[in-house]
């Protein structure tokens, strides 16, 4: 991790405490959907349900009908399917880059073996969008299935593009943006129009979840270079060894000089392992982290102007602390 001494007070930390309560409920229900598999496959689901992060979207959904002043089923429910997508593309992201642990523990793949992973990543795809037709408003199940196609067609590009020259930062971003700000945006949007906004409101609230999600995915390219296994809790370095171009090392090619770039490309071109010690090495390095740090700060400057559209409530400021919250994480980052 970088040497950034930035302190999270606890107005800056993600606001579990105001949503807690609503997320013990969006808990209660996944765990409701893991018993409704077959019980040979529950056990599957159960694990990978329960060795999932903090629920971000759900909390996102639930704060956005908050914000607007409607918050009740609706929104944990949205809440809960989208939760169970993500589960499912980390499974399957997992598969893809080899990944064998996540937050500490096995990965499926580790556990189970590519095969029964990829199926299993199905059925929690699967189970969610059957879930998402229990929503009265069929938009709603339009939206869901929209969000969801855009994973995995982020995901089918960022493997197609790999070790890939001609990547540009156009390209970079909107495959980060369907990959990772799908999800985010769909339960800021979603929630809102489940809560009545107007057409405006929904589209702005919209932005700052794909915004936010974007911000997120730079800083996971970031800490995928300066963070340790120990402090993550993952496999790190996927990245590099895969050969994904993501912000930084499009920066590093735009900035290194023509001999470093032409032995970068080299082993990018005959798809050799971004080996970490030969990026260290180059002087712009930490520059090229530095501006991506810089372009993801300059987001959430947008995300924050996007919440200019909601009342001033403890839901609207909590959606705030949340970007103030993924800035100090960016800060870390910085060497």
């Amino acid at each position: 991790m970088g040497s950034a001494t930035t302190i999270l007070t606890a107005s800056d930390r993600f606001p579990f405490d105001l949503v807690r309560p609503h997320l013990e409920k969006v808990e209660a229900s996944i765990r409701d959907q893991v018993r409704a598999f077959d019980p040979a496959v529950e056990p599957y689901v159960s694990y990978v349900c329960n060795t999932s992060g903090k629920r971000i979207r759900p909390a996102l959904s639930i704060l956005t009908g908050g914000a607007l002043g409607t918050l009740g089923e609706d929104q944990r429910q949205i809440g809960v399917v989208l939760e169970l997508i993500h589960m499912a593309t980390l499974v399957h992201d997992d598969i893809i880059d080899g990944a064998v642990t996540r937050r500490m523990v096995a990965t499926a793949n580790a556990k189970w073996g590519n095969g029964l992973s990829v199926l299993l990543g199905d059925a929690l795809f699967s189970h969610a969008l059957a879930l998402a037709t229990e929503f009265d408003d069929i938009a709603i199940c339009r939206k869901v299935g929209k969000a969801s196609r855009e994973v995995c067609e982020g995901e089918i590009v960022q493997t197609q593009r790999r070790f890939d020259l001609s990547l540009t930062k156009q390209d970079y971003f909107r495959i980060i943006e369907m990959k990772t700000g799908a999800l985010f945006a769909a339960a800021t949007g979603i929630s809102a129009a489940l809560a009545g906004a107007d057409e405006a409101t929904e589209e702005k609230l919209y932005n700052y979840g794909l915004r936010l999600g974007t911000v997120y995915q730079i800083y996971d390219d970031c800490l995928d270079l300066v963070g340790t296994e120990e402090t993550v809790g993952k496999t790190l370095r996927t990245d590099l060894e895969k050969g994904k171009l993501t912000l930084p090392i499009l920066n590093l090619l735009e900035s290194a000089s023509e001999s470093q770039r032409s032995k970068l490309n080299k082993r990018i071109i005959e798809q050799q392992p971004l080996d970490l010690t030969v990026l260290v090495g180059i002087a712009e390095y930490e520059g090229a982290i530095e501006s991506a740090i810089d372009t993801a700060c300059g987001m959430l400057d947008q995300c924050r102007e996007d919440l200019s559209v909601l009342a001033d409530n403890e839901y609207t400021a909590a959606l705030h602390q949340i970007t103030r919250f993924l800035e100090s994480l960016l800060e870390k980052c910085r060497r």
